[in-house]
C-alpha cells in the first residue's frame, strides 16, 4: 500500500508546484512582459517616425534647393521654417490644459 501512495504524494506536490508556477507567471511574469514589449514597440516607432521625419525634411530640402528656388538657398530655407511654424502653432492650438485633459 506505501507504493500506492507515493506516486500520489509526487504527484500532487509536482501539481501544486505546477499551479504555483502558473499563478506566478499569470500574476507577476505577465503583466512585465506586456510592459516590457509595449515599452519596447513604443521605442521603435518612436524611433521609426523621427527617421520618418529626418528623411521627409531632408527630401523637402534637396526638391526645393534643386528644382524650386535654385541657387537662392535662402528662399528654401524660408519655406521650410514658415512649414515648421506652422506645425508649432498648429500643435500649440491643439494642446489643452492639464485640468481639461481627459484622465
Amino acid at each position: 500500500m506505501s507504493e500506492e501512495r507515493e506516486p500520489d504524494v509526487v504527484d500532487r506536490a509536482l501539481h501544486g508546484f505546477d499551479h504555483l508556477l502558473d499563478v506566478v507567471h499569470d500574476k507577476i511574469l505577465r503583466p512585465i512582459l506586456l510592459v516590457g514589449r509595449t515599452i519596447a514597440f513604443s521605442f521603435i516607432l518612436l524611433l521609426m517616425a523621427i527617421v520618418l521625419v529626418t528623411t521627409l525634411v531632408i527630401g523637402l530640402i534637396r526638391l526645393l534647393n534643386v528644382y524650386a528656388f535654385a541657387g537662392r538657398e535662402w528662399l528654401t530655407f524660408g519655406v521650410v521654417g514658415i512649414l515648421a511654424l506652422a506645425v508649432g502653432l498648429w500643435i500649440w492650438r491643439r494642446r489643452r490644459p492639464v485640468a481639461l485633459r481627459k484622465k
